[in-house]
């Protein structure tokens, strides 16, 4: 069939539908293929609603959602289907240019400890905020197929989504890191950890929830994702004040050196109160 507006029609939809009459006349559908390129948002769509459907936690990362639409439809049955190929975004994606986020732990760990400048203190202090939300986010996606608690999967997945906000994309932070590479500005330059900062401590909200209510099994990684959270906040925090003490506007330079100082603040007083929650689960209080 020809889907002309997907938004009014979505692939996923149309698969549904076109199974359903099948099934009423006794045929079984195992699969189905795309002709031509598709928008991201298609496989994303469709992969949201099979996990929703299963009652599994919708908070996982792009690549898992992009497999699960794959399997659901059945995109791979007559031959294998490999979104770089298919998806739209990716094909116009620049490859010409080494990425962080794409090397493996040991290479990101090489590449910082070479004579390169670059990643330093503020990448390691996003990469860390970016564990603090992954362990947050991997609590909460254990606690929803946790066995005896099937009612409370949408919870837990509804965490996981707002925790897997917190991992690292392949956008905005490589379109900052590329133009702080590129600018001179020290205002800017200034302002890059310090949205790192309020970036990462966002990972407290969903860390502390997953201390109170996830599965105490698993508390401690909550645990460890406050110590994250705290560390790239306070990591950042030191990236803004060297950066920002060569700041000729005066005005700017000491409201954001105050911001920074209360998100630092209020980052260790979160931390000290999960950690004192965590060793409450552990002891069994």
């Amino acid at each position: 069939m020809n889907i002309t507006n997907i938004s009014v029609s979505p692939v996923h939809v149309c698969f549904e539908e076109v199974c359903a009459k099948a099934a009423a006349r006794g045929v079984r559908v195992t699969g189905c293929e795309i002709v031509g390129l598709v928008p991201k948002k298609v496989l994303m769509d469709a992969g949201r609603f099979y996990l929703a459907k299963q009652q599994r936690s919708l908070g996982v990362s792009e690549e898992e959602i992009m497999k699960i639409a794959i399997k659901s439809m059945g995109l791979d049955d007559l031959k294998p289907f490999d979104p770089k190929e298919k998806v739209i975004e990716y094909l116009i994606e620049d490859h010409s240019q080494k990425k962080l986020i794409d090397m493996t732990c040991t290479g990101f760990a090489n590449e910082t400890a070479s004579e390169s400048p670059a990643p330093g203190g503020g990448s390691i202090s996003a990469y860390m905020g970016s564990l603090g939300a992954s362990l947050a986010t991997m609590v909460a996606n254990l606690s929803s197929h946790k066995p005896g608690w099937d009612e409370r999967w949408e919870e837990f997945s509804n965490w996981a989504v707002k925790g897997a906000f917190g991992l690292p994309k392949k956008t905005d932070e490589e379109k900052a890191a590329r133009s702080a590479a590129i600018q001179e500005a020290t205002k800017y330059a200034t302002e890059v950890p310090f949205h790192t900062m309020k970036a990462a401590f966002k990972a407290f909200e969903v860390v502390r929830a997953m201390a109170e209510t996830g599965n105490p099994n698993s508390v401690t990684d909550a645990g460890v994702g406050a110590l994250c959270a705290r560390s790239a906040v306070m990591g950042a925090h030191l990236n803004v004040k060297i950066n920002a003490s060569s700041l000729k506007d005066e005005a700017f330079k000491a409201e954001i050196l105050k911001e920074a100082a209360e998100i630092e603040a209020e980052a260790l007083k979160q931390e000290a109160e999960i950690l004192q929650i965590v060793n409450k689960v552990i002891q069994g209080e």
